[in-house]
């Protein structure tokens, strides 16, 4: 065998070895949100999500997790993130950034879904048909909405809504806000981090927070009386939520690992983490904050309806704006119902 054929053949060699160690080699992937690295967020779904596709991806797929946005930048900023490519994934509330999502937040009106796991499924499903555009230059891996919001007050016992004029409380979203004020109340709109202080201070007389997000900020420390819906009837209100991927990062990944993400994101990801991460955690959440000695109070059925009639004209106003952007929020509207009493059954 001659000199130069054998050069070759080790040279191929060589090269047949490294593209096998390029194609085996860890990917990290930065995975950035807003809330603690304790919230039932991190724990029972970005944490899980990621051990998943690490297994399934036989440790080529790692995550690093950044909470309490570690890797700078504003709550509402996450969704820009992703898409530029600060963090490889983000979960985050695109409606912190007001009127950038604006067929998306059809989901934060009034008395929607009953259940995150439904309302979930009905948010995936209505984003890929009517408002992809909303979300270029990231990859959606779920979506989800979560339990409901309600109101949580540090001293003051509200029953109906009468009582709620003039009090200062958080809204989460603009939405959220609308709705606050057709109560009569006055919103005060900031990210969920930053509601104990406001609480605490007196800035804010009460909060619109779900279950889920009590514990993450330690509110069944301040909160000592909550004024929630009938069970089983859609609460007050809600936020969407993304776990989106910087679409470039996922672009540059081999087939394999491509996959991986995709047996892991879509529908069904998506009823998970309304189910796992929020339907369940209601009934223990709501048995910590009594044993922490908030009183928690249900609005009757006959109050619930006027709650209902005084805000039927967020519903009217989110139309006016989103039409206005050359959509049609009367059918918008009407199809995000629909698919959620589809996803109800």
């Amino acid at each position: 065998m001659s000199k130069p054929f054998t050069r070759t053949l080790i040279a191929g060699a060589a090269l047949l070895c490294g593209l096998g160690a390029a194609h085996a080699q860890q990917v990290v992937l930065k995975v950035h949100h807003f809330l603690a690295s304790t919230s039932a967020a991190q724990v029972n779904l970005i944490q899980p999500w990621c051990e998943k596709v690490n297994k399934e991806s036989k440790d080529r797929l790692k995550c690093q997790i950044y909470p309490s946005m570690q890797l700078g930048g504003k709550p509402a900023e996450l969704m820009d993130h992703a898409r530029d490519g600060v963090a490889d994934i983000v979960w985050s509330v695109p409606t912190y950034a007001a009127g950038r999502f604006m067929k998306s937040e059809v989901f934060e009106l009034p008395f929607m879904a009953a259940t995150a796991k439904s309302g979930s499924q009905a948010l995936w499903d209505y984003v890929h048909k009517h408002a992809m555009d909303e979300f270029k230059g990231t990859k959606l891996i779920f979506m989800h909405v979560h339990d409901g919001t309600l109101f949580h007050f540090k001293d003051k016992t509200p029953t109906r809504m009468e009582d709620l004029k003039g009090l200062k409380i958080r809204g989460a979203t603009r939405v959220n806000s609308q709705f606050i004020a057709a109560l009569g109340a006055t919103p005060v709109q900031m990210p969920l981090p930053a509601v104990p202080e406001a609480l605490s201070k007196g800035v804010i007389d009460g909060a619109s927070v779900p279950w889920e997000g009590v514990p993450s900020i330690k509110l069944q420390e301040i909160a000592r009386y909550a004024l929630d819906t009938p069970a089983g009837l859609p609460r007050m209100g809600n936020t969407i939520f993304a776990f989106a991927m910087n679409q470039a990062k996922y672009d540059s990944l081999p087939a394999d690992l491509k996959k991986v993400i995709d047996d892991n994101s879509g529908l069904a990801t998506s009823a998970w983490a309304g189910e796992t991460g929020f339907d369940r955690v209601v009934a223990p959440h709501q048995k910590m904050a009594r044993e922490a000695g908030e009183k928690i109070v249900f609005l009757s059925e006959d109050e619930y309806q006027r709650w209902v009639k005084a805000t039927a004209d967020v519903d009217d106003a989110w139309i006016k704006a989103v039409s206005a952007k050359g959509a049609d929020g009367k059918a918008l509207l009407e199809d995000a119902r629909a698919l959620i009493k589809q996803y109800a059954k």
